[in-house]
């Protein structure tokens, strides 16, 4: 049944839980047929692409979490990288003193395009920041996703040694600041159980800070064309009597095209750029892929040389032979857009996205360039927090902030 897809395909092609799909075909909103041998539900492609073009139509009334910035708010970001977030919370308003990373590349990136910032190079380490002690309002950090080895059932600081999570609550210890923010892949919800979550929740709580309820963000729900997620973690301090809200999400959901042509987002078309290409082998599989397709709508015999072993596994695995349409957002990035089974083809053309193209889908301005070789622009670019996300959290932090001071104010 070529011109049919599962539940588990149909929920990643839409981005919905299995559980989701099943309520709206009870409710009749996106009915599905059943596979007559197994009674499997079964969507059939073109009635998906119809509900995703009505899903990812444009909505008459953005919503706006802009609020105006009413005191000089000041950051640090550790593992910092090209400067995803650190861009995004300047244009909210709040300036980065000091930014930490390690690899060479992102430091130049970071330098080249703000001569004026403190980039602090190297490993975090190696780095004290007692000096901003109370005299920074903001520590963010998106530190990797590491086991910790559990002393007892409440973890504490020191049982965390030797992860980056502990060299970011030391630095929040360090410099204690009004509010702290890690960001981290929605796989950490489940990392070791859940366990690992708890962990840097009791630790941030040993160290002083109420963690708010933790939130997985969807990127495009924040005015990027991309199908990207984010866990955030919020800490405030406890002598800070004040609930921190979430940006709220956009009712507006921005396009491949909203990306890469002049409109909303950007005032003119994606310029120019160098970009990898695939080789011939692949190029010739994915000239048969239309746009919005992947590897399903190859025929039968290609199907099953492309994709070797995976052919016969469970699960949609949309992504893989994948080629975007200019209708829908991206799927996620990866750090290197020609790798195996993540393509994300051009619609249009059959290649990879440029440099360029892959930024613009990041949202990063087109004036901020990229250092190093382009495999490692696209690793950059492909790890960083997209702009228009670290916007939307920026909008909320000074919101939150202007809400503290104006309370702590002398009457």
């Amino acid at each position: 049944m070529k011109d049919y897809v599962s539940l588990s395909e149909a929920s990643e092609i839409l981005g919905k839980s299995k559980e989701t799909l099943r309520r709206w075909d009870r409710e009749g909103k996106l009915s599905a047929v059943r596979e007559p041998m197994s009674n499997y539900r079964l969507y059939k492609k073109d009635q998906l692409r119809l509900f995703s073009d009505f899903v990812f139509a444009k909505s008459v009334k953005p919503i706006s979490n802009f609020v105006p910035v009413e005191n000089e708010y000041t950051a640090i970001e550790l593992f910092a990288g090209a400067g995803g977030l650190a861009v995004g919370l300047e244009k909210a308003g709040i300036k980065c003193v000091a930014l930490n990373e390690i690899d060479k590349w992102a430091c130049q990136t970071l330098r080249k395009n703000r001569p004026n910032w403190n980039v602090l190079e190297g490993d975090v380490r190696s780095y004290d920041f007692s000096d901003y002690r109370n005299k920074v309002d903001l520590v963010t950090g998106g530190f990797p996703c590491q086991a910790f080895s559990y002393a007892g059932k409440k973890l504490g600081l020191d049982d965390a040694r030797g992860t980056l999570f502990y060299e970011f609550a030391r630095v929040v210890k360090e410099v204690n600041p009004i509010i702290c923010i890690g960001e981290n892949v929605r796989g950490l919800l489940s990392h070791q159980n859940g366990k690992t979550l708890e962990g840097m929740i009791s630790i941030l709580e040993e160290i002083g800070y109420n963690v708010m309820p933790v939130q997985v963000l969807k990127a495009i729900n924040y005015k990027v064309p991309q199908k990207r997620e984010r866990l955030i973690l919020v800490g405030i301090r406890k002598d800070v009597n004040l609930k921190y809200e979430y940006p709220l999400p956009d009712n507006r959901i921005y396009t491949l095209k909203d990306a890469l042509k002049k409109g909303e987002l950007f005032d003119k078309d994606v310029p120019d750029s160098l970009g990898s290409s695939y080789p011939k082998s692949k190029k010739d599989v994915l000239d048969l892929v239309p746009p919005k397709g992947y590897w399903r709508d190859l025929p039968l015999d290609i199907q099953k040389e492309f994709m070797g072993g995976s052919f016969y596994l469970t699960g949609g695995k949309t992504g893989m032979a994948r080629r975007i349409g200019w209708d829908e957002p991206c799927l996620t990035l990866t750090c290197s857009p020609a790798q195996k089974q993540t393509e994300r083809c051009h619609p249009d053309e059959t290649r990879p996205f440029t440099v360029r193209e892959y930024a613009r889908i990041q949202t990063f301005p087109d004036d901020w360039s990229f250092a190093g070789s382009v495999a490692q622009q696209y690793k950059q670019i492909g790890n960083a927090v997209p702009v228009n996300l670290g916007r939307e959290v920026g909008y909320s932090i000074v919101k939150f902030l202007n809400e503290h001071y104006n309370l702590v104010k002398p009457k």
